[in-house]
């Protein structure tokens, strides 16, 4: 048995510290969620705003959002 599942049984909650659109578009969260029992993700404003400025997918989302007239707050409140 993996450490990360023993540390799941007996009940500490494993959490990424980290949160990208490539780690959840490419499958890698799914992943880590049934491979090594992640349970959750926790970010700060520092960390969004590198996911946001990192990401091909993040910049042409945000170019669309922009082009159809909505407020930044819109892109935000939609980047899941």
């Amino acid at each position: 048995m993996k450490a990360t599942q023993l540390l799941h049984n007996l009940g500490q909650s494993l959490w990424l510290d980290n949160i990208t659109r490539d780690l959840l578009n490419s499958g890698t969260l799914q992943r880590y969620i049934d491979e090594l029992s992640v349970t959750g993700l926790t970010s700060n404003p520092t960390i969004f705003d590198h996911a946001i400025k990192s990401s091909t997918a993040t910049t042409l989302r945000s170019a669309r959002t922009r082009r159809r007239g909505k407020p930044a707050r819109a892109f935000f409140l939609t980047w899941r």
